[in-house]
């Protein structure tokens, strides 16, 4: 309890300096790009310093929210200004706040005009993010939630590729209407609830109290918000568009980070809030789940432009970590929520590597490359450790998370568990496939003069890569925070509930 009172605006500093840093960009002279880009970059790598101080003083060994703050923000409505961190959201912003420093570095030269609006957009963006791993009301998440929507469509509509106005307005189409749902449901809760929002009150007072029929009906509305962010089968379609018109820092947040708010979505409120209902709900969310690791792993192994096989390839992935929290065990929770740290820097630094790519030739097609490894080993390596921490290789982080999905959903269903690790085979195909036409073969031509990586891209991809190892040889360091959260939150089912601890 000292620990909290002592940093009591910690979180509320940590959401806010982001839109703080925007408002200093938004002052200074449009045409100082080296001064907006220093600026941004040091704004957010203290954002990061403060991530770290979290994740440090976080107490590991409870279940419960630390670092509240909550007051009263509409008094009248009883909507609370309600923060915390638990051992869900807790990766989640650290991962948030990483990889955003990384993009603001990886955009250094990549953006050249409207830099001054580029990078507000980009600060708004991560204080949005932010926000939504750490509302603890639901009034409060949805002003997040919505908050995040708009810097993400405006950075794909002006700095996005040859469709990007396309890619925006799909984008915005597609997760306004699940926002919609979403926020009917939240006002039904709220009158059921005694006119409170509060997350943590309405855990207290609702269950037990929802009519079935109405919970079903409350639990589909939310699912389908979270099922068009996460994305799900068959409300995927916008992704391809958005990932591949995107900027590249864009690409990056949008698979590292924006994806993940649809799968936390379903641990913060889905199954807490409507137990009664989320055993009915398992089979077709699983089903769905396999259908995307499935089918996005085909469609990736059909792709012919790199981007977009990076693109379909978060389908599949996503896919994982939706049956790693349906699987509604402990271990394939806390599979889950390390998977979506894993996924968000394997997926965010092939998206890095490919911007690498693009800048240097100018196109995505993997026609036009090969035979590159002579010429930028740097580059290769990199590339490959990248598609060998998607696919999932011992001794990395994808292979942790996607291990322990599986063990987890084998004690609940081994029919899903089958299926799902055919898609690690073929993960393990596209990528290797990508690797190969990229890296070796012949040598096309115009691409004698392929530069390797400069200082300030190795920069960029070292966290990452060092990251994969970390988490891949370290993995209790993450499950001593992440298992007391997803405890709480495993429901009654017939898989036994294990503790995940690997290595001992």
């Amino acid at each position: 309890m000292m620990t909290e009172q002592l940093y009591f605006p910690l979180l509320s500093l940590l959401i806010g300096l982001p839109a703080l840093v925007a408002l200093l960009l938004a002052l200074l002279p449009r045409e100082r790009h080296d001064l907006l880009r220093g600026v941004a970059l040091g704004g957010t790598l203290v954002v990061f310093g403060l991530s770290l101080l979290v994740w440090f003083l976080f107490r590991p060994g409870a279940a419960g929210f630390q670092f509240e703050e909550d007051m009263l923000w509409v008094a009248g409505l009883g909507i609370h200004y309600h923060l915390g961190v638990d051992g869900i959201s807790l990766p989640l912003v650290v991962l948030t706040t990483l990889l955003m420093v990384l993009a603001v570095l990886s955009s250094w030269r990549a953006i050249q005009e409207g830099v001054k609006a580029y990078l507000v957009l980009m600060l708004l963006l991560e204080t949005g993010m932010l926000g939504v791993f750490l509302a603890l009301d639901l009034f409060l998440f949805y002003v997040f939630w919505e908050g995040s929507l708009i810097p993400m469509a405006l950075l794909i509509g002006r700095w996005g590729s040859e469709r990007r106005v396309y890619a925006a307005i799909k984008f915005l189409l597609f997760t306004l209407a699940g926002s919609v749902l979403m926020l009917v449901a939240a006002i039904v809760l709220y009158l059921w609830g005694g006119n409170t929002s509060d997350l943590p009150q309405l855990l207290r007072t609702l269950p037990g109290q929802l009519p079935f029929a109405l919970q079903s009906w409350l639990f589909i509305a939310f699912a389908i918000a979270f099922a068009v962010k996460v994305p799900l089968f068959p409300l995927h379609t916008w992704l391809p568009a958005a990932h591949v018109e995107a900027p590249t820092a864009g690409s990056v947040i949008l698979a590292g980070v924006l994806l993940k708010m649809g799968a936390y979505g379903y641990l913060r409120f889905c199954i807490p809030l409507f137990p009664e209902v989320v055993p009915y709900a398992v089979p077709w969310l699983s089903i769905l789940a396999l259908i995307g690791i499935i089918y996005g792993s085909l469609v990736a192994l059909a792709q012919e432009d790199i981007k977009s096989l990076v693109a379909y390839s978060s389908v599949a992935h996503m896919g994982f970590i939706v049956l790693g929290i349906f699987a509604l065990n402990s271990q394939a929770m806390a599979g889950a929520v390390l998977q979506m740290v894993n996924h968000g820097l394997s997926t965010g630094g092939l998206f890095l590597l490919v911007g690498v790519l693009y800048e240097r030739l100018h196109t995505r097609r993997m026609s036009d490359f090969g035979g590159m490894w002579a010429r930028v080993p740097i580059f290769g390596s990199f590339f490959i450790i990248a598609a060998l921490s998607s696919a999932g290789l011992p001794g990395m982080n994808g292979f942790v998370g996607e291990f322990t999905i599986l063990l987890g959903t084998f004690h609940v269903n081994i029919a899903y568990a089958a299926v799902a690790s055919f898609g690690i085979v073929l993960a393990a195909w596209y990528l290797l496939t990508a690797v190969r036409r990229t890296l070796f073969g012949p040598a096309r031509q115009g691409n004698g003069s392929l530069t390797d990586m400069t200082a300030r891209e190795i920069l960029v991809m070292l966290p990452i890569v060092i990251l994969f190892f970390v988490i891949g040889l370290f993995p209790n360091w993450f499950f001593e925070k992440i298992n007391p959260a997803v405890e709480v939150l495993a429901v009654q089912s017939p898989a036994p509930q294990v503790h995940v601890q690997l290595g001992k």
